[in-house]
């Protein structure tokens, strides 16, 4: 694995990016790395932009700040939010992972601003990186019937590309320490259906 690889979890205010970073983090802390996290909130509690920038490093621990274009990997839970990081942290090499469930700014909301289709936000990541797959995690959250899971889906999507020195006790470890014991099942089975949805991501 690159030192240090840049992990950045960007998603908008109440998705529960905090916590994802929190799970990813302590997973990696967990199997013997350093992880150093930094966030940046616009507006947070009123829907803006949440980002947790995560340098994880074998070696030692680094700033908590990813230099601009210097992105290993960006787990998106909103859509749009992963072209506006890309943009800023990507690169050709970088892996992005992103959620299809889009949610809504307060333009969009009012008719004064137009979110792009799904199709057309795919086709302008694909411009950035080489590597981006969309998957319907909030979605299988809501089957599963706790749409929050939609965060656990999306570390185990990480997981599933394979970038990450981590498993599945790994994480099991860190959902215990965090949850209730009648809660673990289900995140572990949010977790590796997260993982199986990497493989298989949507086609458009």
């Amino acid at each position: 694995m690159i030192d240090p690889f840049n992990i950045i979890i960007t998603g908008v205010g109440g998705q529960g990016n905090v916590l994802a970073a929190r799970m990813l983090g302590n997973t990696l802390t967990k199997a013997g790395y350093y992880v150093t996290i930094g966030e940046t909130f616009g507006a947070s509690q009123r829907g803006g932009s949440v980002m947790s920038h995560l340098r994880v490093s074998k070696e030692s621990s680094w700033s908590p700040q990813i230099p601009k274009g210097k992105a290993h990997l960006i787990i998106a839970l909103e859509p749009i939010e992963s072209l506006r990081v890309l943009a800023a942290y990507g690169n050709r090499d970088v892996k992005v992972v992103s959620n299809t469930r889009p949610i809504y700014p307060v333009g969009v909301i009012c008719g004064d601003l137009a979110y792009p289709s799904l199709p057309d936000l795919n086709t302008a990541v694909a411009q950035l990186c080489d590597d981006a797959r969309f998957i319907n995690a909030t979605e299988e959250a809501v089957a599963l019937g706790h749409p929050i899971l939609s965060n656990v889906i999306m570390v185990g999507a990480a997981a599933g590309l394979g970038l990450l020195p981590i498993d599945d006790e790994s994480f099991k470890s860190v959902i215990s320490e965090n949850v209730p014991e009648s809660k673990i099942d289900i995140n572990m089975k949010a977790y590796r259906k997260g993982k199986e949805m990497a493989v298989d991501p949507v086609k458009f």
